[in-house]
């Protein structure tokens, strides 16, 4: 078994005899991400509370970023399954990786984790009564209906959010993916898989003219950086360097953020031996031949 885990199938797993439980960190991380924008090759415009550079967008963006509940996601579904687990706080590198500490001390990122929940809603409130009198309306996507783990995290965002004057449409969808990059949404989360280490790693996610923008997100100073990224060996300093300004663009344009590292469940029979889970994908199978059975 190797699945998406919940406290309550670890549990079930824990109960079965002939199971072996195998733990660790997978190279994927839940996040949420705004709209600014019409994604490409999306006819649609997107018009929506969090569209385009004004002052009211940002300040709507930094309020729904600031309110949401990430703490008490992790909290709740996460360390019931992995005890260790923290709340993600950069997009390009996991908790753990080189240059992770000073890319949360220098990004910006603390603006989004200052003070308490409780403080952060209140202030995410004043930033929304200042353009609107009444709750502003998100359209959420988030998974298939039949997700109990993302279904929990709409329920924990749509009540916190909430509190910091935003009304959530959050619904479960059945084909959720393909409605990623439509003017439909103004919000999602979703998880990004690792498949392979390069240099440029993930940030090509906030490329202007990239494949994988689903968001609409525009920014030469993040272009710039993406394409050094690209085109150029970098030394490690270097590229924590570019990872860095993408970053401080992130956060300062309230664009997205991470919420926590996917936990690694997988659980087979005790006679297989030789799984060892790899964080990229394919998680399971990446060394299939060595498997065997013991007698």
């Amino acid at each position: 078994y190797q699945g998406q885990p919940t406290a309550d199938s670890v549990k079930i797993l824990s109960e079965i005899p002939t199971a072996k439980i195998i733990g660790g960190d997978q190279a994927v991380y839940e996040h949420i991400d705004l709209r600014l924008g019409t994604a490409n090759g999306i006819a649609e415009p997107y018009t929506g509370p969090f569209a385009g550079d004004s002052q009211k967008a940002k300040d709507l963006r930094t309020a729904f970023l600031m309110a949401y509940p990430r703490d008490e996601i992790v909290d709740k579904l996460i360390k019931p399954i992995n005890s260790k687990a923290v709340r993600m706080d950069s997009i390009l590198l996991l908790p753990g990786e080189p240059g992770y500490e000073e890319m949360v001390k220098n990004s910006g990122v603390s603006k989004y984790t200052k003070g308490s929940q409780s403080d952060r809603e209140k202030e995410a409130l004043a930033l929304v009564r200042k353009h609107s009198a009444t709750d502003v309306k998100v359209n959420l996507l988030w998974g298939q209906p039949s997700n109990a783990r993302r279904a929990s995290e709409a329920q924990i965002a749509k009540a916190a959010l909430a509190r910091a004057g935003f009304d959530l449409n959050a619904p479960g969808r059945s084909g959720w993916s393909s409605y990623l990059d439509s003017s439909e949404y103004d919000a999602s989360f979703f998880a990004w898989v690792k498949s392979a280490i390069t240099q440029e790693g993930n940030s090509d996610i906030f490329y202007s003219d990239g494949g994988n923008n689903l968001v609409g997100y525009k920014n030469k100073t993040v272009d710039k950086a993406v394409e050094l990224l690209r085109s150029t060996l970098l030394s490690e300093k270097d590229k924590l360097a570019q990872y860095v300004i993408v970053e401080k663009e992130l956060m300062k344009d309230a664009v997205s953020l991470p919420i926590f590292q996917h936990p690694g469940v997988t659980a087979v029979n005790k006679k297989l031996q030789n799984v060892k889970p790899n964080p990229l994908s394919p998680q399971l199978v990446w060394n299939y031949w060595e498997w065997k059975y013991s007698k």
